[in-house]
């Protein structure tokens, strides 16, 4: 054979598998070679620690459309005494125009745990974790956009195109398993979240270190092999690729990139075996998809508990980062799919927090009865905050980027303790005001990472997650 049309088959053949046979998946799994050879301007290279850390994973979960902190974690008294009067100062304008009064929250707050922590009645289930939490209670951002927002909780920059926390980690950590990919984000049934897929990329990370998006509901896709094809015949095929890809690989010795492609084929045909079995619900016994509520009456609730009990599952195999997705873009429908509650606050958290509280505080009573939470860090995050006051003359709040919770749990978490306050109100974070840099500075922290020595060179610059900023929070760090 000619070997410009066999150089041309390979890449053609390498184009086509890239993109129908699970697209990111494969990029995911590009292989340990690329990662080996990348190292930052310290003298670091990626792939373990820089010293000896509190965490080995991370489960992420992550609530779009805004969560009202002052609705669900942040109790102010005030607001329940003062409902109905004008916020003193001047009125304000905000995302969606001018506020009405401060407003209390529909739900009462209890005493919950040990500590006391007062937490919303809608909670019922999460308010048993609170003695193993850590609150920020003094978050902020710098955008009151859900796209930008919720891709700077993210990636801790406003603008799509930058890597996310997860793929940071994947960079930095390297992967834990053999057969699965380092990072995935788990997508709830209702859709993607705002600005989607910036969410969870690699933006100039190395492919791979880009997460793989499934769910419980949809597996990795065009992963299984077309019904049309034998398995002799992938078997064969696969083994006239390696055959070309060992023939141009030494003709061309200096291809690392070449022989991660190699390798990346043939993890994903272990993926084969290993991701439909992690995402095989049913050999889970029936008292954890009890527990779970798999098979709830509440379609929703049961297709993010199933997600839940995925999320568990992945973290047990080894993957070193899970994003857990809980509600969806807005899709022009205010508090209908997730939790910006413009208009109808009561109404819409009435349907959210149901489908949120039971499946997420079973998947922190699984990991902790599986001592799993002595290496998994568990973050929850929401892109900012919400208004005290009505927004005009509905019964909702609009955004407010200027305070909002997030909070952590297990490897390393100092639990029980509150870090940071909002104003008597909850309009404004006033003592030690945190940000999403200093949030994952104290993430990479547990992990055993210097947020400030994790970088990669891109355009000129030595980039790293936390851009310029970020401090560890100390108060938030157990023994």
């Amino acid at each position: 054979m000619n070997e410009d049309v066999l150089s041309f088959s390979r890449r053609h053949f390498m184009g086509r598998m890239t993109t129908g046979f699970t697209g990111v998946a494969l990029a995911q799994l590009l292989g340990r070679e690329l990662q080996a050879a990348a190292s930052a301007s310290s003298g670091w290279v990626p792939g373990a620690p820089q010293f000896r850390p509190k965490a080995k994973q991370v489960l992420q979960i992550f609530c779009p459309g805004a969560a009202s902190h002052v609705d669900l974690w942040d109790y102010k008294p005030e607001l329940f005494k003062r409902s109905g009067e004008a916020m003193p100062g001047p009125a304000e304008v905000s995302f969606q125009g001018k506020n009405g009064p401060l407003m209390r929250p529909p739900w009462d707050f209890v005493a919950s745990g040990k500590s006391g922590k007062m937490i919303s009645s809608l909670l019922p289930h999460m308010a048993r974790h609170v003695d193993d939490m850590a609150f920020v209670h003094s978050m902020t951002s710098r955008t009151n956009t859900h796209g930008p927002g919720c891709v700077f909780m993210n990636s801790c920059f406003t603008r799509e195109g930058f890597p996310s926390a997860g793929s940071w980690m994947s960079y930095a950590l390297g992967s834990l398993n053999d057969n699965l990919p380092t990072f995935v984000s788990v997508q709830d049934v209702r859709g993607e979240p705002p600005n989607g897929k910036a969410n969870w990329s690699n933006g100039f990370l190395p492919a791979q270190h880009q997460a793989v998006a499934m769910a419980a509901q949809q597996p990795l896709r065009n992963l299984a092999r077309p019904g049309s094809v034998s398995e002799a015949e992938e078997r064969a095929t696969r083994g006239f690729l390696g055959r070309m890809n060992e023939r141009h690989a030494e003709m061309h010795p200096g291809e690392s990139e070449l022989r991660a492609r190699m390798s990346t084929y043939e993890l994903a045909a272990r993926m084969q075996m290993a991701a439909p079995e992690v995402s095989d619900l049913s050999r889970e016994p029936a008292h954890v998809r009890k527990l779970y509520g798999v098979d709830d009456g509440n379609a929703l609730k049961a297709a993010y508990a199933k997600n839940c009990l995925l999320s568990r599952r992945l973290l047990e195999k080894g993957v070193r980062y899970v994003s857990l997705y809980c509600s969806s873009r807005a899709s022009g429908v205010d508090g209908l799919l997730n939790w910006d509650a413009h208009r109808t606050l009561k109404a819409d958290y009435e349907r959210h927090c149901p489908i949120f509280d039971e499946p997420t505080a079973a998947l922190l009573t699984d990991l902790k009865q599986r001592g799993m939470l002595e290496d998994v860090l568990v973050i929850w995050n929401t892109e900012f905050g919400r208004m005290p006051t009505k927004q005009a003359n509905t019964d909702g709040r609009d955004h407010n980027p200027d305070a909002f919770t997030a909070w952590m749990m297990g490897a390393g978490v100092k639990g029980g303790v509150s870090y940071g306050s909002t104003d008597e109100f909850g309009r404004k974070s006033v003592v030690d005001v945190a940000t999403p840099y200093d949030f994952y500075a104290t993430v990479m922290h547990l992990l055993g990472l210097d947020h400030e020595k994790v970088t990669f060179y891109n355009n000129g610059a030595e980039r790293r997650l936390t851009d310029v900023h970020g401090h560890v929070i100390g108060q938030v760090i157990g023994g």
